[in-house]
């Protein structure tokens, strides 16, 4: 079993080939997956949440290297369907996975693996050609012993299911230990070629769904947990205010949130509108952080019945 620790760091010649090339993150929902592609670009391009099942658009975040581009492609949770949208997200995974240089299959340490990890890796074994690469993550979270336990146990899953993994590393996002490490060795599995995206670029999401995303991060925070499957978001408009002098712009941006049944709107809005005021501010801030300019966020509720299971709905909504 290959494990990689700080000491392991291999040393870059100056003298090796530009290598650019996709890294796809799998693995349950809510292992940690988008947080890590925020930490490895250094920016927020992935939306995170304390729920499982936040991620539904592939996010492409781009990690620039002197020698090299690692362009990482953040895809939803693989998981059982219970509905069309849960289908379809599925598709997604397994349509990324074939395409990517190589896979990293994430694991959050404090947690024990279980019948969905094995799932993942069974469906991992039947791809021949990408290297893959298990990331043990949330390394903050558990004790030393707790950590070579699963260590071992990653190790020994990939035997039994048929995987070697090119290697096993530690890692925490949010403590920003080992995520240096980790693009160090992805990047030697790429192949060789020039940038494949412009430099300072960070991820080829479009801005509006972009926006989209950290408008649903911030609905998502604190509601109950079967809410954050119902809740998708549609930028309708984003226009410059008229009459502002130059160097006072304003943006104004008209949004949705769409959930499925009218009960629902009220825990979105929150008791006099409080809870959707404070879902604005905080999406606001984290918005113009993103597009550097001052906005004005204009957000309404709005009810799609059973949108998840409905093809022409999900189409509207962007799936």
């Amino acid at each position: 079993m290959s494990v990689r620790s700080q000491s392991s760091e291999p040393s870059a010649s100056s003298e090796a080939p530009h290598r650019a090339g996709f890294a796809c993150f799998v693995g349950r929902p809510n292992a940690g997956k988008s947080t890590l592609t925020n930490a490895l670009v250094g920016q927020k391009v992935a939306i995170t949440a304390n729920q499982p099942q936040t991620t539904r658009h592939t996010v492409r975040g781009i990690v620039h290297r002197e020698d090299a581009q690692l362009i990482l492609v953040d895809t939803p949770g693989l998981h059982k369907p219970r509905t069309l949208l849960g289908e379809r997200l599925n598709d997604v995974v397994r349509t990324t996975w074939a395409e990517v240089d190589v896979i990293g299959f994430c694991l959050p340490a404090n947690e024990k693996l279980g019948p969905g990890d094995r799932f993942i890796v069974k469906e991992l074994a039947g791809i021949k050609k990408s290297p893959k690469v298990a990331i043990i993550t949330k390394t903050d979270l558990v004790d030393s012993k707790t950590l070579a336990e699963q260590l071992i146990a990653v190790d020994q899953l990939g035997k039994e299911l048929g995987i070697e993994w090119a290697e096993i590393v530690p890692v925490s996002a949010t403590a920003n230990q080992q995520v240096d490490l980790l693009a160090d060795l992805l990047i030697p599995m790429l192949p060789e070629g020039p940038p494949l995206y412009p430099e300072g670029d960070l991820t080829d999401e479009p801005e509006q769904v972009m926006i989209a995303e950290l408008i649903r991060e911030a609905a998502l925070e604190g509601v109950r947990d079967e809410l954050p499957h119902s809740i998708a978001v549609v930028v309708e408009e984003m226009i410059p205010r008229e009459d502002r002098p130059a160097d006072k712009p304003l943006l104004d941006i008209h949004a949705f949130v769409y959930i499925e049944r009218p009960s629902q709107k009220g825990i979105i809005i929150g008791p006099k509108g409080k809870r959707l005021k404070e879902v604005g501010i905080k999406s606001r801030k984290q918005i113009e952080a993103l597009l550097g300019t001052p906005v004005f966020l204009d957000l309404h509720v709005k009810v799609a019945k059973d949108w998840q299971r409905d093809p022409r709905q999900l189409r509207k909504l962007g799936f």
